[in-house]
């Protein structure tokens, strides 16, 4: 099998929430530690503009988005699955809730660069404006409503696992992955905003069962070895993809061959362009050059990007 590699950073929750998918299959990675902030060179020389954090690549095929990285990591090791049934559809559902909604209610409340650089004020500032630019004029929760919100939400996430031992049911999902990651932020990164969790057993032994899991087999990686990995080999073809569902949909009357340009909805929508190769019922794949990484295939998911011509 092709070496997963992650690009990521250490105080990132998305990060943790594929760290932690990796540590329920116990799969082995590489790890290569990227800028929280701007320039990313090296990832933007495998993307070609998506500049999220974490990517997966695997050789010279390049994921992004956690939703889209999880359905990859599904596929190279189906078990313990992700999507047990029958609360697959309800599992999808409340993970992209907890990706959004739930996540950006609880960042709004802790001020994450006081607490993450809070001795040092000049690396605060810079990441509060990579993120003001990243961020745009997306509706964010004002703090107070935030705050309240939260409470709310997490009582609501308290009671449900009073019932059952994990977010969907029986067994763990994509859902608690999905919710654990602003939790884990807030509560490892933003001590001061913890205490509401001390008032919320199951969903604190919920919190210990997920980090119990931990992170899987990880191994240092340099960014050169990984861009140099990419241009040693080719990209997989549409079919020969570990995204499986090669059948071509139509939604916007762009054909396949055609240069496109993808961007995020909303939160980081910095774009990529390429040539369309695949565009299925869940994915959009595009292939371009990059005079370092070569030929790369890189991969979205169809929900939250916005497709169109170059």
């Amino acid at each position: 099998m092709t070496d997963l590699i992650l690009h990521h950073f250490e105080i990132s929750p998305f990060a943790e929430k594929i760290r932690s998918v990796l540590g329920y299959k116990q799969l082995a990675w590489k790890s290569v530690l990227v800028p929280p902030i701007l320039p990313k060179p090296d990832v933007v020389a495998l993307t070609g503009g998506y500049r999220r954090t974490p990517v997966l690549q695997m050789g010279a095929d390049i994921y992004c988005d956690t939703a889209l990285i999880c359905d990859v990591l599904e596929h190279v090791q189906p078990s313990p699955t992700l999507y047990p049934e029958p609360a697959k559809g309800l599992a999808r559902i409340l993970a992209q809730w907890a990706d959004t909604t739930l996540f950006w209610t609880l960042i709004a409340g802790p001020k994450p660069a006081h607490h993450m650089y809070g001795g040092m004020p000049d690396a605060a500032k810079a990441f509060n404006r990579d993120r003001d630019a990243m961020i745009g004029a997306m509706a964010r929760p004002r703090a107070p409503d935030a705050i309240a919100a939260a409470k709310s939400y997490l009582r609501r996430l308290n009671h449900l696992l009073r019932e059952q031992d994990w977010m969907a049911g029986a067994a763990p999902s994509v859902a608690d992955f999905a919710l654990y990651h602003g939790l884990w932020f807030t509560r490892i990164r933003t001590p001061r905003e913890q205490d509401v969790l001390q008032h919320l057993a199951p969903l604190a032994r919920w919190m210990e069962s997920m980090q119990a899991f931990g992170h899987g087999r990880r191994e240092a990686f340099d960014a050169s070895q990984a861009i140099a990995v990419a241009a040693s080999v080719e990209p997989a073809g549409p079919g020969s993809s570990l995204l499986r569902d090669s059948a071509f949909q139509d939604d916007h009357g762009i054909a396949l061959g055609t240069s496109v340009s993808i961007r995020a909805e909303s939160f980081g929508a910095e774009t990529t362009e390429g040539t369309l190769v695949a565009a299925t019922r869940t994915h959009f794949s595009v292939r371009r050059l990059d005079r370092r990484a070569g030929v790369v295939h890189v991969h979205f998911p169809r929900i939250g990007y916005v497709m169109g011509r170059a």
